[in-house]
């Protein structure tokens, strides 16, 4: 099940376990947006994740996390991601980053979407959107990768493509590199590492039974992070706001699908000219 770099390759029958904790954490998500709105506070949020978790026979991914005491990650405006909820009041025009996972006899999924609350700045719906067709960038990128840093070249090439055509005013968009995407299974992060960014190394080979998260994180200003005194909130230092999205994916023997969507991420890929492959 290991590789030469310990990364957990799993087989088809894991991966349908994990599809099981994936559609957990798609319908807690689903349930979290519908109730994203001005006066909501973040717990109230982590109250409506943890009962949908609860209620499928699931158990949270974060909550006792190395300490962390939440069901989610709930991050608002300049926070990046891992806010942790709390007494705060979500505001109009807010940006709010919500990131889940759920574990299903013992296997892992996790997901993250940005909400952006009417009355927010145009560049900040422009900032999610971005930050959502980068992932799903990646993800396509993924399904015909020989290489896992195929993942990054195809987040970096969809940011630099909304300063090209003005959505940030002509400014770039900032990739956040402290935080990054990981291998999921038996457990939350896992190797390998799965970049938003291009390097020199192209990354571990590509070969069926991988499972990773594929999550950029995007900011309208620089990329530069700092940690809270409460060690686990991270904030943009610049005090520019962000946007996080997220989906698990499993590499199988005929192509991609994606374990955190509904579909398996068909539709969204099919933009992309990918066919997913089913599990059964």
């Amino acid at each position: 099940m290991f590789g030469r770099e310990r990364v957990e390759y799993k087989t088809p029958e894991q991966v349908r376990v994990m599809r099981r904790a994936g559609l957990v954490v798609a319908r807690a998500l689903e349930a979290v947006r519908e109730h994203v709105a001005p006066g909501v506070t973040t717990a109230d949020l982590d109250a409506v994740a943890a009962r949908v978790i609860a209620d499928a026979g699931a158990t949270p991914s974060f909550l006792g996390y190395h300490g962390y005491p939440a069901t989610l990650c709930v991050s608002v405006n300049d926070e990046v991601v891992h806010g942790i909820p709390g007494p705060r009041v979500l505001q109009a025009g807010d940006v709010v980053s919500v990131d889940c996972g759920a574990v299903v006899d013992g296997w892992h999924g996790d997901s993250a979407v940005t909400v952006v609350l009417d009355g927010a700045d145009p560049v900040d719906h422009e900032l999610a959107r971005t930050t959502e067709r980068a992932m799903w960038a990646g993800i396509a990128a993924l399904a015909g990768a020989e290489r896992l840093g195929a993942v990054g070249e195809a987040v970096e090439d969809v940011v630099d493509a909304a300063a090209a055509e003005g959505l940030n005013g002509g400014r770039r968009f900032g990739v956040v590199e402290e935080y990054v995407g990981h291998g999921i299974g038996t457990a939350m992060h896992q190797p390998p590492d799965v970049l938003n960014y291009r390097t020199r190394d192209r990354g571990l080979r590509v070969r069926p039974g991988l499972c990773v998260a594929i999550e950029p994180m995007v900011v309208r200003g620089e990329r530069f992070t700092q940690v809270l005194d409460d060690d686990w909130t991270v904030v943009t230092v610049d005090g520019s706001r962000a946007s996080h999205w997220e989906h698990t994916v499993a590499v199988g023997e005929h192509g991609i699908w994606v374990l955190t969507a509904p579909d398996g991420g068909a539709a969204a890929l099919a933009a992309h000219g990918v066919e997913v492959a089913p599990l059964d």
